[in-house]
Formats: C-alpha cells, structure tokens, sequence
C-alpha cells in the first residue's frame, strides 16, 4: 500500500487514462477526489472505485476556471484534510482533428494552450499552499511522447506538451525546497476512448509498429509510472519526465 491514508487529485479522472490512474492509486491506499468536466462519467468512475470498497468522490472541475479549481481544493481539505498528491491529466485532445500546422484556427490553437498548459499551471498553484503547510507533495503532470516523436500533424497538442515538460522542470527547481517534487510522464499513443476517436487506425497501428515492444499501448502501462512518481519512493526525484511509450522514443 504506497499511497495508503494519502489524498490524490486526479484531473480529468471520468474515462481513459484518469480513470486507469485513478484505480491504480486508489488501490494502493489513496483517497481519490476525481475531478471532471463531465460529471457524469466522474460520478460513473467514483462510483466503480466505490463498489471495490476504496474511497473516491467527484467534482465537477474545469480546469480553465480558477473558481472550479479554487471549490475542488477547498472540497478536498474540507472532506479528507490534505493534498498529498496531483495528477494533472486534463487536456484537451478527444475532440480536436489532426491536421497540418497551417490548418489550426487561432482560437482552437488558444483552446488547446489554456486547457493542457495554463489548466496544468493553475491546479498546481492551488493546491501548493496546502502541500507547503504540510510540507511535502507530489505533482505529476501528464505530458506527452509527440514532444520527443512528433507525429507530423497535431501542431498544437505537441507544443502544449512540451510546455508541460517546461513547466514540470520550472515548478521543480522554484518547490524543491519546500519538500515538493514535479515531475512528468509522457506516454505514448494510448489506447483509450479519446485515442480511439482521434487517431486513424493505421496511425494507431503504425505507431505501435514503432514500438520496441510492437503492440498497442494501453492505460494500465501508464499507471505504474504514475503511481511511483506519486509514492515516497520517488523522494528524491524531481523535474523529471518518465517517457513511457514501449520504445518508440530513446
């Protein structure tokens, strides 16, 4: 039990990977505040992690809206009495096409930033003063393997990714001292629900062509990563990213 008594937030916990990470650590001891902006697959995967016996509840969350960060932290101190851990996985991706960098709209450009980049910022922000007073913490931040393995389309998922390796290594170097690690994973083309409707079936098999492994990358291959950069065995390791993609980048 790595995590057990521990409080973990997980950003867009409702389906995919969020949902994956969320069991994973809620199976190793941790009390799980899902947060969502759809509420309704957040309460269906609370409500499986609640079937199992393990406890989690939702909130409705949009990571672009201070005020719905602000509530979450807030429900999360007043129900359960710490913050131990952050995953910020929300990001926008299950909706938007691949194109070519010339294709993307301003404002779908600008959509994408403020989700995964600015989204990411400000959950961070709120719940460090929580993490100082206790003193000590864990953020993990969900980037991405496109950073290091463009895929030739999705110009503006691949950069809002790398500005969340940026961000994992700036929070590191400013909380290090305050007993708080950041650091990252990037997976690879997963397969989840969002993957599904966004990748075309002969890039998914392509990629998990590009593999070492030469199979197709699931959210229970993530999970373990996550779940160590979230545990005390990872105490002396921050501003890092943990690439996990079965190869595809070296």
């Amino acid at each position: 039990m790595k995590l057990d008594g521990k409080v973990a937030i997980i950003t867009g916990a409702g389906r995919g990977l969020g949902k994956a990470i969320s069991l994973r650590l809620a199976t190793e001891g941790a009390r799980i505040v899902a947060a969502d902006i759809d509420f309704d697959n957040c309460k269906a995967s609370v409500q499986e992690l609640q079937e199992k016996g393990l406890t989690a509840i939702a909130t409705k969350v949009d990571v672009t809206e201070e005020k719905d960060i602000s509530r979450m932290v807030e429900e999360t101190i007043s129900n359960l009495g710490a913050i131990d851990v952050l995953i910020n996985n929300a990001a926008l991706y299950y909706g938007i096409s691949w194109k070519p960098f010339d294709k993307i709209s301003i404002d779908e450009w600008d959509r994408v930033m403020t989700v995964n980049v600015r989204g990411c910022w400000q959950c961070s922000k709120a719940v460090v003063p929580q993490m100082r007073k206790q003193g000590k913490g864990k953020i993990v931040n969900v980037a991405s393997s496109a950073f290091y393995t463009p895929p030739g389309v999705f110009c503006h998922y691949t950069a809002s990714k790398g500005a969340v390796i940026g961000l994992t290594r700036a929070l590191a170097t400013e909380l290090g001292a305050t007993g708080i690690n950041v650091n990252a994973i990037a997976p690879g083309p997963t397969m989840t629900e969002a993957t599904t409707m966004v990748m075309p079936e002969d890039r998914a098999l392509k990629a998990a062509e590009r593999t070492s492994l030469k199979r197709l990358q699931q959210p229970e291959d993530v999970v373990g990563a996550t779940l160590f950069l979230s545990s005390e065995d990872s105490d002396f390791i921050t501003g890092q990213t943990i690439i996990i993609d079965g190869g595809r980048a070296f």
